[in-house]
């Protein structure tokens, strides 16, 4: 991912933070079969490794899951919150005319070598612990343990789960930090009033009093 230091994200905590914050990765490799990717819920535990570990599962129908095992290296995307940019946003656009659209998004890359695993018991607990997560909020969640036990094993036979250390971690916060404190300032007001609720959401992302 491209990142001008203007944009660039180094803190791991916050980097952690978006990463648990996305509900659905994308986990891309290239490998034998060429590029390939799939969309996926993922778990991020910390342990011995210093940015920690990504778990999650592939359909055993799924072919990625046969380049992980084969070592390749994985790419982890994290899309945050993102929004159009208008040119008429921006107080220079009267001034001088010289502008033009963009794009200001967050983003997180993880990278790193997975390790494959099929035990029950282990897949068990990514599971019930990625259900969990999503259905912490519902009055009501369900749980692995409400469907018949057979079923679920045979559910397990049908996945493959995977641990993946994360080797390098890249976040990009890309807000309209290159543009003057005024151009800035007309950024968040323009997302402000939009009714699409993603151009709200980064609006309040950019920080008040950059004008100042």
């Amino acid at each position: 991912m491209y990142t001008p230091r203007a944009f660039a994200v180094d803190d791991l905590h916050e980097l952690q933070q978006w990463i648990r914050q996305t509900r659905l990765a994308q986990l891309v490799t290239f490998g034998e079969q060429g590029l390939l990717a799939s969309h996926l819920p993922l778990l991020l535990k910390p342990d011995e490794s210093a940015n920690g570990t990504l778990y999650g599962h592939l359909a055993r129908a799924n072919p990625q899951w046969l380049e992980l095992h084969k070592g390749a290296e994985a790419l982890v995307i994290f899309a945050g919150e993102e929004a159009y940019v208008s040119p008429s946003f921006y107080p220079a656009k009267a001034e001088h005319g010289k502008v033009v659209p963009t794009w200001n998004y967050l983003a997180v890359h993880a990278y790193g070598t997975a390790e494959v695993f099929s035990d029950a018991a282990r897949l068990l607990n990514v599971v019930t612990a990625l259900t969990a997560r999503h259905e912490a909020r519902r009055e009501q969640p369900w749980q692995v343990s409400d469907a018949p036990a057979d079923y679920i094993d045979g559910m397990l036979k049908a996945i493959v789960g995977f641990a993946l250390p994360i080797e390098r971690l890249i976040g990009k916060r890309k807000l309209s930090q290159n543009r003057s404190p005024a151009d800035i300032a007309g950024v968040r007001d323009g997302l402000a009033a939009s009714d699409d609720v993603r151009d709200q959401a980064i609006a309040h992302l950019i920080p008040q009093g950059v004008s100042e």
